[in-house]
């Protein structure tokens, strides 16, 4: 068996190996690319509404109310009256500022953003341990894919033909951004 078919053979299998992982990455770190634009971890839904009158009427019933109606059922954590006539209410992920003189609430409830906050935490590394050198296995296979793959193909659609200066060309724009924002 040929040093080409070989290469084949492993450019493919170890192609199919790095499928996920190479989804994973992709889309994390075109989520991460644009974090100044949007959270991709987190969703903050907002929302603004009144307080019935009669639980407006007696304050000690605010934190219940908020609690069976707007937050799930959930244990109020902590309070704080940022200024006369307001007062914050805490629960598990969500905050409702309260403006005792009217009865405006505004609510405010930080939800995980399902599928980008898990790819972002393989991506970005938090899992540390094992998942480091996993990645990096994962380093070197992409690294063994790009080498493998300029040579697989021979005469004009090879590193010969035109894969020489369509390789030229991937090499050249990395060190052209690199000069320019340097």
């Amino acid at each position: 068996m040929g040093w080409r078919r070989i290469n084949r053979i492993l450019h493919r299998d170890i192609g199919y190996l790095a499928f996920g992982l190479t989804v994973i990455f992709s889309v994390s770190g075109v989520a991460v690319n644009h974090i100044k634009d949007w959270n991709p971890n987190y969703q903050i839904i907002r929302e603004t509404f009144h307080l019935p009158d009669e639980v407006l009427q007696n304050p000690d019933e605010i934190p219940g109310f908020l609690s069976r109606e707007k937050a799930g059922g959930k244990t109020i954590e902590s309070t704080f009256t940022p200024a006369p006539g307001q007062k914050q209410y805490f629960f598990d992920k969500q905050t409702f500022t309260v403006y005792l003189q009217d009865g405006r609430v505004e609510s405010e409830q930080v939800r995980q953003r399902r599928i980008f906050y898990e790819m972002n935490y393989l991506h970005l590394n938090h899992a540390k341990k094992w998942w480091t050198w996993f990645s990096d296995l994962y380093a070197v296979a992409l690294l063994f894919l790009a080498v493998s793959g300029i040579i697989l193909l021979k005469g004009k659609t090879g590193l010969a033909g035109r894969g020489w200066w369509l390789t030229l060309i991937g090499i050249v724009l990395p060190v052209l951004f690199l000069i320019i924002y340097l």
